[in-house]
């Protein structure tokens, strides 16, 4: 059994620059940090050949183009899993419409699962350019890529999206001071309200 634990993150600046249209001529920045929440992603092997998806639901089906998690399906299909695998995810937040990456986060997490439980762990890097291609190139979600580089490595960062596709993750180098201040003065409500950021991002 493997089970990945993947940060959300949340966005200081930047945000809108890491949308294709945007950095392909202008180039682009974002200053995010991941934060102490996490989605958790597992992954089993089964006794049979079906496969079995448990979220806010449970789906269970004979071939991986019946699946109707479209994140785990092409993880899946991306990885070359095709049969006999249990997968479920768990989150410390609400499942979707929080404004905190998780879509990409939990595409980042079902990728490192899916390549650790057949031995190939990828990088930091790999996750975040598959997670990417699996969105915005395969699924046609009208998403930028910070979240899934800020998922996939972490930390406190300013994440640059050049013309030529490629993405520059800079740690940034802050004293334990400032960042306990910064800490101090951030808070995080949950307000019980959602919304799915493809509508918002496609007007």
């Amino acid at each position: 059994m493997i089970i990945t634990q993947t940060p959300l993150r949340i966005s200081f600046a930047g945000g809108g620059t890491d949308f294709r249209d945007y950095y392909r001529i202008n180039g682009g920045a974002v200053l995010s940090t991941t934060i102490d929440k996490y989605i958790f992603c597992i992954v089993k092997k089964r006794f049979d050949k079906k496969i079995r998806v448990g979220y806010s639901i449970t789906e269970m089906v004979d071939n991986l183009d019946e699946l109707k998690h479209e994140l785990a399906r092409e993880g899946l299909r991306k990885t070359k899993i095709t049969e006999g695998v249990e997968v479920s995810t768990m989150a410390d937040i609400p499942s979707e419409g929080s404004g905190l990456g998780s879509s990409s986060t939990v595409t980042v997490g079902l990728l490192n699962a899916f390549y650790t439980y057949q031995g190939i762990p990828q990088t930091a890097e790999t996750l975040a350019k598959e997670a990417s291609e699996i969105e915005i190139d395969i699924l046609e979600k009208p998403i930028g890529k910070q979240d899934q580089y800020a998922a996939a490595c972490g930390g406190f960062n300013v994440i640059k999206f050049l013309p030529d596709e490629k993405v520059e993750v800079e740690p940034l180098t802050v004293d334990e001071s400032t960042k306990r201040k910064l800490e101090r003065n951030l808070m995080l409500f949950y307000t019980g309200m959602i919304r799915k950021s493809s509508e918002v991002l496609s007007e």
